[in-house]
């Protein structure tokens, strides 16, 4: 199948690239003629997992390649994905779609035969009526068919989640678009993968709810932590214990600082504000309590941290992580960062490792000291805390020993609860994490 992706960044590169690999021909729209080059030169401009390889392999096959025309996609592709940003609003209320509107409406008029529009960007539940309005105003032809199609990607997992989902979506609005959904998708469906019918508005709540479950466990087993720190139980086994429950599960249920992200955050602030202008009071007051949580962790983890060292901090903190999660080079609200400033607020001078990110976290927070490798960093410093949970940081058995000589305190302060504390202690480090006793050798 011919497909083009329209909208090269976090979502859509991947995707381009997975499409290539179920063996589509597929042409990436990108309009920042700086990334389209390095795109189609085969380099990543940004790092997630196994991307760079399938970038590789299918520009130089030829099946996949990346233009700044817009023209030269819709005279190529029958089936065109839309994967432009949707960024939270400056005021926070919802969205802005602007970008889904402009592509569709750029598009539309450059169709010259039947072709399927499939949105793949996260909107406001009632967006797709209003590019459907859009294609009808523009079309210069008949058969221009909208599926929305909602992402559920993982970063730092996007090539894996687009090869091998859980689910495929597809709110239609008419029979031809289902038929384009299953030709493209057919791979996966072929696996037995489910594939989900229904309405676009449907289409838009399952993406949305989706993400406000996942982000309402991240902070319930947060908010556990803080209970578990009050009367000095353990959070990790709460987790465990309840996740046994085949009715909970122990998906996203670590405790730690918070999700972050380009996704999470503003999807669920944009639902937030979306149900309570729909006058749904109870579904508001439920999503503000989950960003109340959310917004209270790095608070959470410099009082923490704190705690480990006996007192506020004025020197060196060894940062181990910038990135908002392990997998990705994204620094997009990252909580790790946030963090970070915290500790600068409050008198420390966190130096950051981050195996990944150094590059988007520099330019984002140039005011920081960076380190080039975690021995680097923890070189002088007061104590180490793990900020994001990279397996270079987290399972290396020679990081305790290497940094033992190097830090001022033999003092781990794990805020994701991402370690195993034996290979720490038998270092001689004491390991503090949310909602644990702390742990001594």
């Amino acid at each position: 199948m011919r497909v083009s992706v329209i909208g090269c960044g976090h979502l859509g590169a991947p995707h381009a690239a997975a499409m290539a690999e179920l063996g589509h021909e597929v042409i990436g729209v990108e309009l920042d003629p700086d990334k389209c080059r390095a795109l189609s030169a085969g380099t990543a401009p940004f790092y997630e997992a196994d991307f760079e390889e399938l970038l590789v392999r299918h520009t130089s096959s030829g099946r996949l390649r990346f233009t700044t025309d817009l023209a030269e996609a819709a005279s190529f592709a029958d089936l065109h994905f839309i994967a432009v940003g949707t960024p939270l609003r400056e005021d926070g209320r919802g969205y802005d779609v602007s970008q889904v509107i402009g592509a569709v409406r750029s598009l539309v008029p450059l169709l010259h035969r039947p072709a399927t529009i499939v949105g793949k960007s996260t909107v406001t539940v009632g967006t797709v009526a209003r590019i459907q309005e859009v294609i009808d105003a523009g079309a210069q032809v008949p058969g221009v068919d909208l599926v929305w199609n909602p992402e559920f990607l993982r970063e730092g997992y996007a090539v894996q989640d687009s090869l091998f989902p859980d689910r495929i979506v597809a709110g239609l609005t008419s029979p031809r678009a289902r038929a384009a959904i299953e030709e493209v998708y057919a791979q996966i469906l072929d696996r037995g993968v489910a594939l989900i019918l229904t309405d676009p508005p449907t289409a838009e709540v399952i993406k949305s709810a989706a993400n406000a479950f996942l982000t309402t466990k991240i902070s319930f087993i947060n908010a556990m932590a803080e209970v578990c720190e009050f009367v000095g139980a353990d959070v990790n086994t709460v987790a465990h214990a309840i996740g046994l429950d085949k009715r909970i599960g122990p998906g996203g249920m670590r405790p730690g600082i918070g999700y972050g992200g380009g996704c999470l955050p503003k999807d669920v602030a944009a639902f937030t504000h979306r149900v309570g202008e729909l006058g749904a009071q109870h579904a508001h007051g439920l999503l503000a309590a989950v960003e109340s949580v959310n917004a209270g962790r790095p608070l959470a983890a410099v009082e923490l941290i704190e705690k480990a060292h006996g007192g506020p901090i004025s020197g060196r903190v060894a940062l181990l992580g910038a990135a908002f999660k392990a997998g990705t080079s994204d620094v997009r609200d990252s909580p790790a960062l946030r963090l970070a400033v915290r500790l600068a607020e409050r008198g420390a001078v966190p130096v950051i490792y981050d195996p990944e990110a150094l590059a988007a976290a520099r330019a984002l927070h140039p005011e920081f000291t960076y380190a080039d490798t975690a021995e680097q960093a923890v070189s002088g410093a007061e104590l180490v805390v793990l900020a994001t949970e990279w397996p270079e940081l987290t399972a290396d058995p020679k990081l305790p020993e290497d940094a033992a000589g190097l830090v001022r305190r033999r003092v781990l302060v794990d805020v994701r609860n991402a370690v195993e504390p034996g290979p720490w202690l038998a270092a001689g480090w004491e390991v503090w994490q949310l909602g644990r006793k702390p742990q001594r050798p």
